[in-house]
């Protein structure tokens, strides 16, 4: 396969571990990282030995792909212009504010045969990646995901932030159209849902229930799926899955006895994959297990999500409440 040239635009946070994994694979070369501030930029560059940009407009004429972790609402701007270019993009998860942005870009990657992945990085988590074979008929799927507060990532509310990662897990899981959302959630700390909880409930009869918060004590990040026979316990952060089947042999409470097997994965680092597999599909040009059109289904729950706890925070509850640690 021949080198890719790779740049990221924006190094933030999660930017600048993009550039850490683009700069560590033999088939790449990392040509340079944009930011609009310039000494985070030049920071990140000479640890990964590439070049600063503080106008993304200059790297993208250099590259083939690249990989965008500015803030959201930018997202729509800066991937399109990559387009316009031709350059293969990974954008980082929420894809866009609205869906309208997320049709438009999508059908530029279309029209113009780019690959466009979207970074949930949650699927390339090597225990969701490892739970696949146990999967059969999900019936209840359980969802817990919660962190104590970080000041990162506030400028959007939880479901966006957090709850957008079992929403996609959970639309690969259960292959059935949604029907029916049922939501609540509130601000505690900040301005936007600090802590929320949706239940979906599928054509099928198959149901998820979430609860995400950003304001807890400890982080738990766990999903359990039940199916006819068989339980799958999903630690994300440690990346374990624990699979519980069924026998035929009763015991003497009348419980079938259970075959349990636990394994983990700690070894694995889920951003390396995720990049693995972008730089995979820029050099055989296919299309990637999270293409924009998977991002844009997991966008479209979460937005319904969102305006229908919007809808319940309406209420003179939320109107009279005033809290002095909120901004």
């Amino acid at each position: 396969m021949k080198t890719i040239k790779a740049g990221v635009i924006g190094v933030g946070y999660l930017g600048k571990f993009h550039a850490q994994k683009y700069a560590s694979l033999p088939d790449v070369e990392l040509v340079g990282v944009a930011d609009t501030d310039s000494e985070q930029a030049e920071r990140i560059a000479e640890e990964c030995g590439c070049k600063a940009y503080t106008d993304y407009h200059e790297l993208i004429q250099l590259v083939d792909c690249v990989s965008i972790a500015v803030p959201t609402s930018l997202h729509h701007a800066v991937a399109s212009q990559c387009f316009q270019h031709k350059v293969d993009v990974l954008l980082e998860k929420p894809m866009t504010v609205t869906l309208a942005e997320a049709d438009e870009l999508i059908s530029m990657a279309d029209e113009q045969d780019l690959v466009f992945q979207v970074g949930h990085l949650e699927r390339f988590n090597p225990a969701v990646v490892a739970m696949q074979p146990y999967l059969t008929t999900p019936v209840f799927i359980e969802s817990n995901r919660i962190s104590t507060f970080k000041n990162r990532g506030v400028d959007v509310d939880v479901v966006l932030d957090l709850m957008i990662h079992d929403i996609d897990i959970i639309l690969t899981i259960i292959d059935s159209p949604l029907k029916t959302i049922h939501t609540v959630g509130a601000p505690v700390v900040t301005d936007t849902t600090d802590i929320a909880n949706a239940r979906l409930i599928f054509e099928n009869g198959a149901t998820a229930n979430i609860t995400v918060s950003r304001i807890s004590l400890t982080n738990v990040r766990k999903m359990r799926i039940f199916q006819p026979g068989s339980y799958i316990n999903v630690d994300f952060a440690n990346k374990k899955i624990m699979t519980i089947q069924l026998q035929d042999e009763l015991l003497e409470s009348g419980m079938p006895k259970q075959q349990i097997e636990v394994n983990s994965f700690a070894g694995q680092d889920a951003l390396l994959n995720e990049i693995r597999h972008f730089v995979y599909h820029v050099q055989n040009r296919t299309k990637p297990e999270v293409s924009g059109r998977e991002g844009r289904n997991a966008l479209d729950v979460v937005l319904k999500v969102i305006d229908q706890i919007k809808e319940h925070q309406n209420l003179d509850l939320y109107k009279n409440i005033s809290n002095p640690i909120r901004k």
